[in-house]
């Protein structure tokens, strides 16, 4: 079956659209989008069908059929948003878009319609605090976390009760955990088959680990491990944080230091060893794996390039195979396999 890589180009204001081959990694050009407002957060339906795109620069949200034959984008809906997104998802049924916005220290969750497009009000707008990067559900979808980054925001995740019928959520009990550091939580993982998810600190430049009580959608840290060596005294802030489908490998970008931090995971207790730094483009942040988790791709915001990595099966290490020019500011990386 084909696979498709959709990359967010934010400043040249497109969607690149590349094939991409399962046994070397490399990506073919097919077509480019264009997508006015400075597309930069993506997601893509549980089902594969849909993908939604965040724009920042004009901030609105838009949905995307996807044609299961040629990977074609024909665009199906669009709402004007209050601020930028800086994350958008979809529930784990696909009924509903998830949204995080950091300047605007809210969340939203806007409904998706029975032929996968947006169009309606949000059935929750609400605010939270500056700072707000990210919202998931986790997979009974019936609690989502919000973390938000420190110095500009509170260094908390804030967790909800999530009604996966009305798309509704409500405060838990407690409402926030806070980090055992001035680390500011931002992105986030969810292992593959343990109650444990992975949070990328912006400001302590770590990954954080926590158990997740599945009776009340809780958190409780457990582990924080850095990304960047310890003589490094530079500004370093992490990025998108990934997990490989196995659920034995992690790896966390990191932007000053401009490499990725890789991670070993047991696959028993979910605890983190470190395993390694390897050089990256400047200022990684759009990050994905490709087919079979077999490559890992990271694409540079400061040169717009995306460097390809194959992904050792045994060790998880990562060897640089290729690099190639995407454009002005590459943001966000999907990656899907259609029918054809």
């Amino acid at each position: 079956m084909p696979h498709y890589a959709y990359i967010a180009i934010q400043e040249d204001d497109k969607i690149a659209t590349f094939t991409v081959n399962p046994e070397d990694g490399s990506l073919s050009h097919v077509r480019d989008l264009d997508v006015s407002g400075g597309p930069f957060t993506m997601a893509v339906s549980p089902d594969g069908n849909h993908l939604y795109v965040g724009c920042r620069e004009d901030p609105q949200l838009i949905s995307y059929d996807i044609d299961q034959s040629s990977g074609d984008l024909s665009r199906t809906g669009m709402i004007p948003l209050g601020f930028n997104p800086t994350f958008i998802g979809t529930d784990r049924k696909g009924k509903f878009v998830l949204s995080a916005y950091y300047q605007g220290a809210h969340i939203g969750v806007h409904p998706i319609g029975g032929d996968g497009s947006v169009g309606g009000e949000p059935v929750v707008w609400m605010e939270t605090a500056t700072g707000a990067h990210a919202m998931q559900t986790d997979s009974t979808n019936s609690y989502a976390f919000v973390p938000h980054i420190a110095g500009n925001g509170p260094n908390r995740i804030y967790q909800f009760r999530f009604d996966e019928n009305t798309g509704q959520v409500q405060p838990n009990d407690p409402a926030q955990v806070e980090p055992d550091g001035f680390h500011g939580p931002r992105h986030f993982c969810f292992h593959p088959s343990l109650d444990v998810l992975y949070f990328s600190n912006e400001q302590g430049s770590s990954v954080g680990a926590y158990r997740l009580d599945t009776a009340r959608g809780t958190l409780s840290q457990f582990q924080t491990v850095p990304t960047i060596p310890a003589d490094f005294t530079e500004r370093n802030t992490c990025s998108q944080i990934k997990i490989d489908g196995s659920g034995r490998f992690l790896y966390a970008p990191n932007r000053g230091h401009e490499s990725i931090a890789c991670f070993t995971v047991d696959t028993a207790s979910g605890e983190l060893s470190a395993s390694g730094i390897v050089p990256a483009e400047p200022t990684p942040n759009a990050t994905a794996f490709g087919p079979g988790d077999r490559f890992l791709y990271c694409a540079g915001q400061g040169t717009g390039n995306l460097a390809t990595f194959s992904v050792d099966p045994g060790s998880g290490a990562l060897d640089r195979v290729a690099t190639m020019h995407l454009g002005n500011r590459p943001a966000w990386i999907s990656i899907v396999e259609l029918p054809g």
